[in-house]
């Protein structure tokens, strides 16, 4: 479906991207009600539309925590000397400019760090303390898109300070642990 965004940009948009197509049996199996299914959608959407939009302005934030960020890229990656120190200073002073655009553009606080750990306690609010995950005992698509979007600042300033200064690492640390235990599939 074709539609203007904010920006009056024209974009696509995919109407039934968060539904999943399961007959009645299937859907009462994994989900136990339709509201269980409706907030799972509305979670991944929150993660979609909100959360991933928070990495940038964070693991960027600085120009000290940019070059660490790309510290750690360059150290986990696989490139030689040259591209190495190429990839860590030029890409970490574009990674910072591009950050405050986005920080802009996504009308974040000057503090962008307050943004990251609101929308943290806001997630482990929805989940509540009466289930270990959104999905209730097992995670469901929602704890692994919030799961995935955090995931890729392990190891960076952001991600330690998000695990301090919120009440989202308890969560996170179930989620590990449930993901550790899974059945691999082959």
């Amino acid at each position: 479906m074709k539609a203007m965004n904010d920006q009056g940009k024209e974009v696509t948009e995919f109407c039934n991207k968060y539904w999943l197509m399961l007959d009645e049996k299937e859907a009462q199996q994994m989900y136990g009600g339709k509201e269980a299914r409706t907030e799972e959608m509305k979670w991944r959407q929150w993660a979609d539309d909100w959360l991933v939009h928070l990495i940038s302005p964070n693991v960027y934030r600085t120009p000290a925590e940019a070059l660490a960020s790309f510290d750690y890229i360059v150290r986990e990656g696989k490139f030689g000397v040259v591209e190495a120190t190429m990839a860590k200073y030029v890409g970490a002073a574009a990674m910072y400019l591009i950050s405050k655009r986005l920080k802009s553009r996504h009308h974040l606080q000057d503090d962008v760090r307050a943004d990251l750990y609101e929308a943290a306690n806001k997630w482990v609010t929805a989940v509540g303390t009466d289930r270990p995950f959104m999905g209730g005992q097992k995670p469901n698509l929602a704890d692994l898109a919030v799961y995935g979007v955090l995931r890729v600042m392990e190891g960076l300033e952001a991600f330690d300070d998000l695990m301090r200064h919120s009440r989202i690492q308890p969560w996170y640390l179930r989620m590990e642990q449930a993901i550790e235990e899974a059945p691999s599939v082959h």
